[in-house]
Formats: structure tokens, C-alpha cells, sequence
């Protein structure tokens, strides 16, 4: 499994993981807040200086923005579809700003850390029996590993398609990429039971 974690010395990796999550959700609160563009313009660029600020080749940093680009391109679509061209901007300038900063948070925390400070987050719930906090660590770890994996994945099967002359359709790109996901999402789990890592309710 590949992950998203980019070795660095950067500020954002010498800050401690907790603290990163704490500003994401602030930032989240605060870019929905506004309406102003000029601001979220400048959150916009703020965002993406500390994302390419976290280190690496400029060609991967790009590369794993690829996901971003395109949820931001659907909801841009969408956006200026159904909404006027002022509320479209504002929309499309938060969600730009918040995914990278939030590519930032990934890249410059590793998994052990996510899973280690969502559990710490989630004990509080843990302790009126809402959830069980390892098993929320675990997920949200999982889920965050699992990402470019399955954008990985999808690349390998758009490029099987043009290899064969197949046109590429939705039902021919998402139907293999959910078996294949779902087939190592049933072998993980597997591995994780028979590690005894999940604790079970009787």
C-alpha cells in the first residue's frame, strides 16, 4: 500500500498532529463563514504555498493533488449549474482552500500519528459508549492509507481501457475499481482479525 505521507522537515512536519487537525477543523469554520471573495482568494494561495512548502518533487506534489482537482472540477461544474456566479466562486474558493490544506495535514502526518490522535479525539465518545475509539483510529487510518490506492487503481484501469480500444464508460471504470477495493477492503479486515487488532462485542 502506498501512502500519502511525504518525508520533510517542513514546519508543517514539526508540528504536532493534534494541533494540525485543531487549525483543518478551525479553518473549515472560518472559510465557511466568509463570503467575501478577496479573503478566500488569499486563503486559497495560503493553502497552497504550505502544501508545495511541505517538500518533494514538484511533479508528485502535483500528482497527488489529482483527486483534489477533480472533486473540485465536479463540484465547480455543479456549482456553476445550479447556484449564481457569486455564491458558484465563493463555494468552489473554500472547498479549494480546505482540500489543500487538508493535503497538507496528510502529507505531513503519518498514519500512526492520524490513527493516535483520532483515538485520543475519540475517547471522550468512548466513555459514554458512543463508539469505540481504537476502532475509529483504525478507520480513519485505513481510510486515509487507502486513498491513493484507489486512485492508483482507477488510473490502472483508464489506461487498460485505452490499451484495448475500449471506450470508457462509468459503469466500466467504477464496477472493477469497487470489486478490487472492496476485495482488498475483505482481506484487510481479515488480516486485522486475525491479528487480533479489533476487539469484538460478544
Amino acid at each position: 500500500m502506498q501512502s500519502l505521507f511525504v518525508e520533510g522537515s517542513s514546519v508543517m512536519h514539526r508540528l504536532p498532529a493534534r494541533l494540525k487537525l485543531i487549525v483543518l477543523a478551525a479553518l473549515g469554520v472560518v472559510l465557511f463563514t466568509t463570503t467575501s471573495i478577496p479573503p478566500l482568494v488569499l486563503a486559497v494561495i495560503a493553502t497552497a504555498a504550505i502544501y508545495f512548502s511541505a517538500g518533494g518533487p514538484l511533479r508528485q506534489a502535483l500528482a497527488r493533488l489529482k483527486p483534489v482537482f477533480l472533486t473540485i472540477l465536479i463540484v465547480a461544474v455543479f456549482s456553476l449549474a445550479f447556484n449564481p456566479w457569486h455564491a458558484a466562486i465563493v463555494s468552489l474558493l473554500r472547498l479549494t482552500s480546505l482540500m489543500l490544506f487538508a493535503a497538507s495535514v496528510t502529507a505531513t502526518t503519518t498514519i500512526t500519528q492520524f490513527i493516535d490522535e483520532i483515538t485520543a479525539l475519540a475517547r471522550p465518545l468512548e466513555r459514554v459508549r458512543l463508539v469505540r475509539a481504537d476502532d475509529v483510529g483504525l478507520a480513519v487510518g485505513l481510510v486515509v492509507r487507502f486513498v491513493p490506492d484507489i486512485v492508483n487503481r482507477y488510473q490502472a484501469i483508464r489506461e487498460a481501457h485505452a490499451a484495448r480500444g475500449i471506450k470508457m464508460k462509468p459503469t466500466t471504470i467504477l464496477v472493477p475499481l469497487i470489486i478490487l477495493t472492496l476485495r482488498d477492503a475483505d482481506n484487510i479486515a481479515a488480516a486485522i482479525d486475525a491479528r487480533g487488532v479489533r476487539r469484538h462485542v460478544n
